[in-house]
């Protein structure tokens, strides 16, 4: 057994049951389409209230990720105005289902932007979110105006929202993937992380088709893609948080994965 939870990021219409199949203890889903800003959908016959029982039951803990589309660092108000009021409402959703955390992207401003400006929006939206659950800001792969690809920014982020009200409730998802392609030196990024944000809360295990510092946001299975199958295993030992598989495949690839994983471990 590995000394960490491993889980996997599932289909919506039944996350228990895909848990079951995957003999695992935790997992993430989607409420809703991750390209939409319609808003959270329980898919469920009994409704969140249903979802957060049978979880409960089965000893299964829920993570949500937001959609794709919600950005909140950007200066432009047809966006982060909407970006705001979504994540809101996935904030509440989250909780209803009893999730763990609510994993949301780091969002851009645009090429012509002061990127202090995403920073500043950042902790104007921790301010006016009721985060009833923790939100966990994960870091992402490509974007020279992107909020957390790279370490740097990541910093100027986390500094400026220490100082917003519900602080306490802003976490860190920690992905591989991202981490790799984005260029952030994988046999240090857990210490430069801890340095910056004193926790992971949460880790995306991928590994990358793509080479370091590509930018290229292209999950692989593990120990198949262009990451170090010691240095990945050794990033999971170190950050010692739950870890959820967002890689290829169905149950049997999670599992494989899974297994492989846990070998290392």
């Amino acid at each position: 057994m590995s000394p960490l939870p491993i889980g996997a990021h599932v289909s919506a219409d039944d996350p228990v049951a895909h848990a079951r199949a995957r003999g695992m203890s935790l997992v993430q889903i989607f409420l809703g389409d991750p390209q939409s800003y319609k808003g959270p959908v329980v898919l469920h016959p009994g409704g969140a209230e249903g979802l957060r029982a049978e979880a409960e039951e089965a000893g299964v803990d829920l993570y949500v990720h937001a959609p794709y589309v919600i950005n909140v660092a950007t200066t432009n108000n047809r966006i982060r105005i909407p970006s705001r009021k979504l994540l809101q409402k996935h904030v509440d959703a989250a909780a209803e289902i009893g999730a763990k955390g609510l994993v949301v992207h780091g969002g851009h401003v645009n090429k012509d932007d002061d990127p202090l400006d995403g920073v500043d929006n950042w902790r104007k939206a921790v301010e006016a979110t009721d985060l009833k659950v923790p939100l966990l800001i994960e870091n992402t792969a490509g974007g020279g105006n992107a909020m957390a690809r790279h370490l740097e920014r990541i910093a100027v982020v986390w500094e400026a929202i220490a100082t917003a009200a519900g602080a306490d409730q802003v976490g860190f998802c920690l992905d591989t993937c991202h981490a790799h392609a984005g260029g952030n030196a994988l046999e240090t990024v857990v210490e430069k992380t801890l340095a910056i944000t004193g926790r992971i809360d949460l880790v995306h295990c991928n590994d990358s088709r793509d080479a370091f510092d590509s930018g290229a946001d292209r999950h692989a299975n593990l120990g198949v893609g262009e990451i170090d199958p010691d240095l990945l295993a050794s990033v999971i030992r170190q950050a010692g948080a739950p870890v959820v598989l967002e890689t290829p495949g169905d149950a049997a690839e999670h599992i494989a994965d899974a297994a492989w994983l846990t070998a290392r471990l």
